[in-house]
């Protein structure tokens, strides 16, 4: 997913022992512990369906990692715009040849779904589709010039966009438009074996600075919101710093929207750490009040980000349908307020 975490989240141990990846599942999120929320809720909007994104999130890894100038890459992104395609979206792919920081040319496409292009209104939901090529924060070195398959951090949060869009299009009622922005070339940041270079924090998101800097559609968005690693295993959903600095209404906004869901629990009144993600970019050159909803592990030795961020295990043995559910719901529940 990303690897701006590293500039701000204190939680990071590279040396973890393998046999400690998968200790850190973060704090419960079970149902029990959500009761008090569902009791409450007053959802909104149709109802998300936690099978047909996890569906979704398995669909992209079936082409295998989908690294910057493979494949794999080219042949995920068509089908990611095809099926905004088929659920109603008009589809705009961003192409640029940009830099990655050895100087590797990186074909790069931004692809721009537009639900309801003709409203003046509208919301950008957003995250990035682009895998790590590098597992550099896997506990055995040998992994660590292994691509990683990136189903939470990547596929994910396109899945959750795609399923979004699938009910927008059974719904009639929503009278604004939302963009769709999947971001590319977000991952080809520094690698943490890499000693011939400095890390300046400007080696990542290189699409979501593209966009931003390339504004690509006639109307900006009203606000964002960027997902990030949004299926993981026990996953909480901190309220992030940059977000905090940039959007703070958007941020009171999409957790209260969490609570009136029903999926509070994932969504705790507390702050995480501060990461530098696609959601900077589109804050500072397009200015668009951006929030990135990310999970943070307090506890995890591997990283903040959960034990599988960057290394080989991202795969959707540890994918959870009740996590995909709870973000998905939420993002409705902002759309149809």
């Amino acid at each position: 997913m990303k690897t701006r975490i590293k500039l701000f989240l204190g939680c990071l141990a590279a040396a973890a022992l393998a046999t400690s990846v998968f200790s850190c599942k973060g704090k419960s999120t079970s149902t029990d512990n959500n009761a008090d929320t569902v009791a409450t809720a007053k959802p909104v909007g149709p109802k998300f369906n936690p099978d047909s994104a996890y569906a979704f999130t398995a669909a992209q890894c079936a082409f295998g990692p989908r690294v910057m100038n493979s494949e794999a890459h080219e042949k995920c992104g068509q089908w990611i715009a095809g099926k905004f395609r088929q659920y109603g979206c008009t589809v705009q792919e961003q192409k640029a040849d940009l830099k990655g920081y050895d100087g590797t040319t990186l074909k790069s496409t931004n692809i721009i779904a537009q639900f309801n292009p003709e409203a003046q209104q509208r919301v950008l939901v957003c995250a990035h589709w682009d895998s790590r090529p590098w597992a550099d924060n896997d506990p055995d070195s040998a992994n660590h010039r292994k691509p990683v398959m990136a189903a939470n951090d990547g596929a994910s949060g396109v899945a959750v966009m795609l399923e979004i869009a699938r009910q927008l299009q059974a719904d009639s009622t929503l009278n604004i438009g939302v963009d769709f922005v999947c971001f590319d070339a977000e991952d080809w940041g520094l690698p943490q074996w890499e000693t011939g270079y400095q890390d300046t924090g400007d080696t990542w998101a290189l699409g979501a600075h593209y966009y931003a800097e390339n504004f690509p559609t006639a109307v900006k968005p009203m606000f964002g919101i960027l997902l990030d690693m949004v299926g993981g295993e026990g996953a909480q959903f901190y309220r992030e710093g940059m977000s905090k600095q940039f959007a703070p209404d958007v941020v009171s906004r999409v957790w209260s929207a969490a609570q009136a869901a029903g999926f509070g629990s994932y969504f705790p009144e507390s702050d995480g750490g501060m990461v530098t993600d696609d959601h900077v970019p589109v804050n500072q050159k397009a200015g668009i009040p951006t929030i990135d909803i990310i999970p943070y592990y307090p506890d995890c030795q591997a990283s903040s980000f959960g034990p599988v961020w960057h290394t080989v295990n991202d795969t959707m043995e540890h994918i959870d349908k009740t996590t995909l559910q709870a973000v998905g719901q939420t993002v409705i529940q902002v759309l149809f307020s």
